[in-house]
């Protein structure tokens, strides 16, 4: 099963690279007026934290918007196709370097994906700001309970890499609210970080579950956008091909982590997601 995923997510790639190089060869000779070093290092920064579950659409749009790289109706296509080829390549590491049991996995992937899919119609009926301080207040909930753990104050987390039975069937049903709430602007990482906490699962276990949830919806998104033309190219593909070398030095990294060290590093993660959230949803009408 974890050879069919990696060569389900081989083939993505591939598919996705040929399309936005025929793109980009297509329009070489009337690319953006965008620079491929501030871009390129954009790319990179954005990449390597994104692994550690930071996540990247933020900071990059931030970033984007500060160096002036292209215009604010091409940054949501251009941050998906930008990210893809990174993305994918961070599942097919991590799905490598880390043991998840193979149900867990191709189950969570599944309900990701249909998510995005079948819950986009009655996500776009809420309201963000609710979502927003409804997942900021769960996040740092979460990550008061893993602070609680990491001190041996209460008794929480795990070192499973599978679930079964119950604990699989909430994972499928949390998972599939996940890939749902993606159509909102909610990024999938750092909640999904905090699923595999409280569900008792080994920290490590999270990356290659919500890389590889990701990585099965961003392709077919971001080739929308290319055919559409809804996207900086020069900017993308100038972001990409750093990100993917990001990826790799990154993803190392976290495989070298002792679990001690990975569990505060995710609690971080958890508390500046909570942080963002819950800035945006009082802020921002």
């Amino acid at each position: 099963m974890i050879t069919a995923l990696w060569i389900s997510l081989a083939l993505l790639a591939l598919w996705f690279s040929i399309v936005l190089a025929r793109d980009f060869w297509s329009h070489r000779n009337t690319l953006e007026n965008s620079s491929w070093l501030k871009t390129g290092i954009i790319g990179f920064v954005v990449n390597f934290f994104d692994v550690l579950g930071i996540g990247s659409f933020a900071p990059q749009t931030a970033l984007l918007k500060f160096t002036k790289q292209t215009k604010d109706q091409h940054i949501p296509g251009t941050l998906n196709v930008a990210n893809t080829l990174p993305v994918l390549f961070q599942a097919l590491i991590f799905i490598t370097i880390i043991e998840v049991e193979p149900i867990t996995l191709i189950c969570m992937f599944a309900s990701a994906a249909l998510g995005a899919v079948l819950g986009a119609g009655v996500v776009a009926k809420l309201s963000e700001k609710k979502i927003r301080l409804v997942m900021g207040f769960a996040l740092l909930v979460t990550a008061f309970f893993m602070f609680a753990g990491s001190m041996e104050w209460i008794q929480g987390g795990g070192e499973a890499i599978g679930l079964s039975k119950g604990k699989l069937v909430i994972a499928v049903i949390a998972n599939f609210g996940l890939g749902a709430l993606m159509t909102a602007g909610i990024g999938l990482y750092a909640p999904c970080m905090a699923l595999v906490f409280a569900l008792g699962m080994s920290p490590q276990v999270a990356f290659p579950i919500m890389m590889g949830s990701c990585a099965f919806l961003m392709p077919p998104a971001s080739v929308r956008f290319i055919r559409e033309k809804a996207y900086n190219r020069k900017a993308a593909v100038a972001m990409a091909l750093p990100g993917i070398i990001a990826v790799a030095i990154a993803a190392f990294m976290v495989k070298s982590l002792p679990l001690d060290v990975l569990r505060w590093v995710v609690i971080v993660v958890i508390l500046y997601t909570s942080g963002i959230m819950l800035y945006a949803g009082f802020t921002k009408p």
